[in-house]
């Protein structure tokens, strides 16, 4: 067996495991390839309220997935149990569910290639202070510091949770194209929620901060801003006002986000969805389906980011994929799978949960570009409107591309400054529509993280946008708007 795979395969402490005979095995009655995902992983997640502890979850988790793809289609199955024997009883259950396909594998040896991650440079993945290194109870007070400064941000606050969360993953992808595809990714994230209540009104807010990074990332910023601004968000919701309804210009700050851009726009780009019938994007492809300009980007190679890797989850290298350039759709988000059923090539987003997941395709760090105008000058040019600060959730059918968001935090625009904070605001729309009319593109970029969830599986995600205007937007409130623009 390749000494790169010996030598990685011992990393999981497997020292008896010949990967090819597993591979051949899978592939005996068909099949165009064959794939190994080896995993370990390892997790803290700490919650505090009320002064303590709350709750304090760890865990460590070890296994193999294996999948067999063919003639467009695939099996996939798991297992805790990283022998040999058991990889072959895995490898011969599939096989059976193979019924076409090259089978590449049988009839001649694998010549195995270590993966190489082309123009990235040597530290853009290096965590500088491992979430490993440092014990519990400093974890512990991590998270003790978050929810002290919320509430005394918030001195009457009805409930605050701060959370801190980090996890180390381990995974080796091999296959029966020779590849050997090693990585490790660190992940950490603080999160504070607080609630607040006035005159019988309950409002909740929170704020969330990380990414694929160590505990350097808390040298810019800290448990206690994290803290403030979730309790702060709360007080600016306390005081505001009923939201206006009815079509207005809207305003998207870059401290809100791409959470529009990521379900609106970067869900119907994934291949799954785009060449399957379920994207309004499908069959576009150098189309203008956005303005001029508009360019939308996924990079899973962003250092730091929460959506940043090497390789994803099928062992392809992570670069940056050019969605929509100056408005005209330029490529899909393309997983192995995809990449074979529609003769496309891979762009690095197979991503998979965990060992006991397939992968599928997913978004990593999506943004739309930085443009020309100046945040305070797209402000200062719109006479009247909201502006939105914060997003929340909302819905999506990528089919027809409509959506629905909710706004966390938002304020009227009158006279082309901010005036009244407002509540209960939700954001009504078509995504390739919105984007079409969008006339207005800062030269800031603000990110936010979570985690993406798509066919029952989570992912860690950046994505991000500049301040943008859309001069016509469908707004859900309480009051017409002619309660605040007598005008209209």
């Amino acid at each position: 067996m390749n000494s790169n795979l010996t030598q990685e395969l011992e990393k999981f402490g497997i020292l008896e495991l010949d990967a090819e005979k597993v591979l051949v095995v899978a592939l005996k009655r068909g099949g165009d390839l064959a794939e190994l995902f080896f995993e370990e992983s390892s997790s803290t997640r700490v919650i505090f309220e009320k002064g303590r502890v709350d709750r304090l979850v760890q865990g460590v988790d070890r296994g193999v997935g294996l999948r067999i793809i063919f003639s467009g289609k695939s099996v996939y199955g798991y297992t805790t149990d990283l022998t040999e024997k058991a990889l072959l009883s895995l490898a011969e259950s599939l096989s059976l569910g193979v019924t076409s396909g090259q089978n590449k594998a049988r009839h001649k040896s694998i010549e195995w290639q270590l993966a190489q991650q082309p123009n990235v440079e040597i530290d853009q993945y290096r965590i500088k202070e491992s979430p490993r290194e440092i014990s519990m109870s400093q974890k512990i007070e991590l998270a003790r510091r978050g929810e002290v400064a919320a509430r005394a941000e918030l001195p009457d606050s009805r409930q605050v949770t701060s959370v801190f969360m980090d996890s180390f993953r381990k995974i080796l992808i091999v296959n029966s194209d020779g590849l050997i595809a090693p990585d490790t990714k660190t992940y950490l994230q603080t999160v504070v929620q607080v609630v607040g209540e006035k005159d019988g009104r309950v409002e909740t807010a929170y704020e969330s901060k990380g990414g694929f990074v160590g505990l350097e990332f808390f040298n810019e910023v800290t448990p206690e801003s994290v803290g403030r601004s979730a309790a702060q968000r709360v007080q600016i919701l306390l005081s505001a006002k009923p939201a206006p309804a009815g079509t207005m210009p809207v305003v998207i700050s870059s401290e809100a986000g791409g959470t529009m851009i990521h379900e609106a726009v970067g869900h119907g780009l994934e291949a799954d969805l785009a060449c399957n019938g379920l994207s309004v994007y499908q069959g576009k492809l150098g189309q203008q389906v956005a303005s001029p300009l508009i360019t939308v980007l996924d990079d899973g190679a962003m250092p730091g980011k929460r959506g940043s890797y090497r390789f994803d989850d099928e062992g392809t290298a992570s670069k940056n994929n050019v969605l929509i350039e100056n408005g005209k759709l330029k490529s899909y988000l393309v997983d192995r799978l995809s990449a074979m059923k529609f003769d496309l090539m891979a762009t690095g987003n197979g991503r998979r949960e965990s060992f006991r997941h397939k992968p599928i395709v997913r978004m990593t760090n999506t943004y739309i570009a930085s443009g020309k105008d100046e945040p305070e000058a797209i402000l200062k040019e719109t006479p009247w409107g909201i502006f939105v600060k914060a997003m929340g959730g909302g819905q999506v059918n990528t089919v027809t591309g409509d959506f629905v968001f909710a706004v966390t935090e938002g304020y009227l625009i009158e006279n082309g400054k901010l005036t009244s904070p407002i509540r209960g605001a939700t954001l009504v729309g078509n995504g390739p529509k919105v984007l079409s009319i969008v006339d207005r593109v800062g030269t800031d970029l603000g990110f936010a993280t979570g985690t993406c969830g798509k066919d029952g599986q989570g992912a860690p995600v950046t994505d991000a946008q500049p301040t943008l205007r859309i001069p016509e937007l469908t707004v859900g409130g309480e009051v017409p708007i002619s309660e605040y623009w007598d005008k209209h």
